[in-house]
């Protein structure tokens, strides 16, 4: 006759004893939650365009949204006539990409953090008289956005077809002034709110 050891009995009885129930199976309650910012993989978003119903006169563009206080791409198109000339093709495409800025995040991004700090209504137009031809005036003086406004509006312009293509961008407000060229770097989409673009004086205006 095989006699067990007395403690691993005392063990249960202890456990028992205390209001504990002894179980050999271990319990699986399964992974701890996780909440991941800013990620839309696998996820439609139903304000962004749908790649193969595009038609010629839509042109492919991503804008810089906030999320987790930083700029973060998102794909987006804005519609462009064909046959329009540079310039005018220039403040179009400009256009549309404040418009999307200014457009409210889907219910997808919003549940994975997405906002925008670009107040809607917000309008851009071409150089006036004197400026360079590169230039970009929009109704709100660039001094009177908010630090991220202005970072999401120069980071998104610089990287699209609305700029010369060397990563700048040529702003200035709704009347004939000042004039700045404006930089979007590392600093900036990582740090908008406290990182202000780099600029400097353009001649013009």
């Amino acid at each position: 006759m095989r006699v067990w050891p007395a403690f691993p009995v005392l063990a249960v009885v202890l456990l028992s004893g205390c209001g504990i129930r002894a179980t050999e199976v271990p319990t699986d309650f399964g992974p701890a939650p996780s909440l991941v910012p800013c990620s839309l993989s696998g996820v439609s978003s139903p304000s962004a365009p749908d790649l193969g119903a595009r038609t010629a006169a839509e042109v492919p563009v991503q804008v810089f949204l906030l999320c987790a206080s930083q700029l973060v791409t998102v794909d987006r198109a804005v519609r462009v006539p064909d046959g329009a000339a540079e310039a005018a093709r220039r403040v179009l495409v400009a256009q549309g990409l404040l418009d999307e800025l200014a457009r409210t995040p889907s219910t997808s991004e919003t549940a994975a953090g997405y906002t925008t700090d670009v107040r809607g209504g917000t309008s851009v137009r071409g150089p006036g008289p004197g400026d360079p031809k590169d230039t970009l005036r929009l109704s709100t003086s660039p001094a009177g956005l908010s630090s991220y406004a202005l970072a999401q509006i120069v980071c998104t312009f610089s990287d699209s077809a609305a700029a010369e293509g060397d990563g700048s961008v040529v702003l200035g407000g709704p009347e004939s002034g000042p004039l700045r060229r404006y930089t979007c770097t590392p600093e900036v989409r990582s740090r908008p709110g406290a990182q202000v673009p780099p600029s400097s004086g353009v001649d013009g205006g």
